[in-house]
Parts: C-alpha cells; structure tokens; sequence
C-alpha cells in the first residue's frame, strides 16, 4: 500500500514526489513515456521563456550557462534531480484505470495494479493536438509536433497558429531554406510570442521572406497544394508539408473516466484552488493538467508551488 501515486513523470510530478520524499511518505511515479516526456518532444532548438531560477524543483538549484535555458539543458537537469534523489519511477507504464473503493484507490497500469491511500495527477496537455478538422490533415504530410527544422529544409512549408511554437518553426525552417507561409486565423502576430522573437518574425514578413495570411484560415489540404481561407477569397498555393502549430489538449476523456467533472465551455477540472483536491477526495490535480483548454494559464513556473500545497493538504489530514 502506498501513500501517493503520482501519475505523470513530468517537472511537476518530479516535485511531488521530492515534496512526499520530504514527509517521510511512501510512493511512486508512473510515467506513460520518457522522464520528462512533453519536454523531450519539445524542439531540440527550443529555448525556454523563463530563467532557470524560475524552473528549479524542490528548491534544487538550476545552473545554466545563460540566462534561458535550452530544452536539453532542462531534460538534463530534471533527470539529475530524479536520479539523484533516487525517486522511485516506473517509466513506459500507462496507467489505465482508477477505482476508489473504502477511501482507497486502485489504479491499473499497462503493467501492474498498485493501491494507494491518495493519487496526484500531473499528466500536463502535450500529448493531443488539437486538430483542424479539414480536408486531408490525415496525410502523412501534416504534422502537428516539429523536432528539428533540417528536415524542410527546401520545401514549401505551411505553418498554421501565431503562438511561440508556429512562430519558432516559421523562422527555424525559414532560415534552413524552406518556402514558409504563414497561415494566422487573428489580425497580427500573438503578442505572447516571446519578446526577442516576436520583431523578427515581423520583419521577416514585412520584407517579404516569410508569407503571411491574417484573418485568415487553412480550409484543405492535398498532396500537392493547400487552399487559404483570406479577406480577399480563396487561395491555392503549391505545398509539401504543412506544419499545424494548433496547440494541444489534456487527455479529457481520461479525466471524465477517473470521476473528475469539468466544465461545460472550456472542460476546466474540478478542484479546490488551495489544497488541489478534485471533487473526487483523495485525487489532486498538479500543473498545467488544470486550465483544461485554456493551456497557456499554467507553466512549470506557477504550477510547482501545487506540490507543496498538495502535500501540506495530505499531511494535515493524515
């Protein structure tokens, strides 16, 4: 019997675990894919908006050699701090049910069943895109996660969204020599994109090396081209890859199948803002698994305080 699973091996789940590490409790961490897994699929150029000071875990320093830290640099770091601390992890295991029966939960993996007196789930969003839901995003052209932009190098690519990641994969391609247009369903580049890259996907577009389409929406896609939904009519240009920067979604069927209600317009989960808990007692939510759709409301750097709040919730209850 343990106190705590913790389901999600991420940065959050890692600092529930060092928190219940802390308290002298039993547990352990499932994690259905890699140690840190939404951070591994992250770009392999990707540099983070926060400091490092601002993603440190269980108060365990974050030394980088500049001020924002790289995607290796971060997968590195959280793996230190788990083998470091000997944090019992079981990796490559799904779990894959949830039964609370007499104030205990019987979770069933891909793997083994295991029965614990409290659950965290810290599953984070990155693990379904959001789709378009258009002609042809089937084709194995269509892609909704980007690693590494030599691989388009040449090509004529379409990228979709004007967050941080379509803009980073517009300027990354764009400079490996890849035709980019730019497909942006508001009137301007977000304003969230980070600070220093925001001018220079601007420029890029004001001089006429990246194309762009605002006001505008991606209506079908085909082997060889795509038509363009913009203010002037529609528009078909020649392409060979068409990158949907979309944004991506928690797992909400797996939420409603724990027990755990959400709400009618944006599915946000039930739980209570100052220990965690969902309307399932027993069960915590930690990290960006919380802001249902609205997945830019929580980072690593406002959400690993959940595991301190988390804990100090369990103790106090006993």
């Amino acid at each position: 019997m343990l106190d705590i699973l913790i389901i999600g091996g991420g940065p959050i789940g890692i600092a529930c675990g060092l928190q219940a590490q802390k308290a002298g409790l039993t547990f352990l961490i499932v994690e259905k894919g890699c140690l840190v897994n939404s951070l591994y699929n992250y770009p392999s150029t990707m540099t983070f908006f926060s400091t490092s000071e601002k993603l440190e875990i269980g108060g365990i320093p974050f030394v980088t050699i500049s001020n924002k830290p790289t995607r290796s640099e971060a997968l590195e770091y959280y793996r230190r701090v788990a083998t470091s601390n000997n944090l019992p992890i079981n990796l490559f295991e799904e779990v894959t049910g949830l039964v609370k029966q007499d104030d205990i939960f019987t979770v069933t993996t891909s793997k083994a069943t295991y029965q614990a007196k409290k659950v965290i789930l810290s599953t984070g969003f990155y693990d379904i895109a959001v789709t378009l839901d258009i002609p042809g995003e089937d084709l194995s052209k269509v892609k909704h996660y980007y690693k590494d932009p030599h691989y388009y190098a040449m090509q004529k690519v379409v990228v979709v969204g004007s967050s941080n990641s379509a803009i980073d994969v517009a300027l990354e391609t764009y400079r490996k020599g890849a035709e980019v247009t730019l497909v942006i369903r508001g009137e301007e580049v977000s304003h969230r994109v980070k600070y220093w890259v925001r001018p220079d996907i601007i420029n890029r577009i004001k001089e006429g090396s990246v194309q762009a389409y605002f006001n505008s929406n991606l209506k079908a896609i085909r082997e060889n081209e795509i038509d363009i939904e913009t203010p002037a009519g529609l528009v078909t240009i020649p392409n060979d890859f068409v990158m949907a920067m979309t944004g991506y979604k928690p797992n909400f069927d797996f939420l409603k199948k724990l027990g755990i209600t959400l709400t009618d317009d944006k599915f946000i989960p039930t739980y209570n803002p100052e220990t965690m808990e969902t309307n399932l007692p027993g069960l915590y939510l930690a990290g960006v698994v919380c802001g249902g759709m609205d997945t830019h409301l929580w980072f690593i750097e406002n959400s690993r305080v959940h595991a301190e709040m988390i804990l100090a919730d369990i103790i106090f209850k006993g």
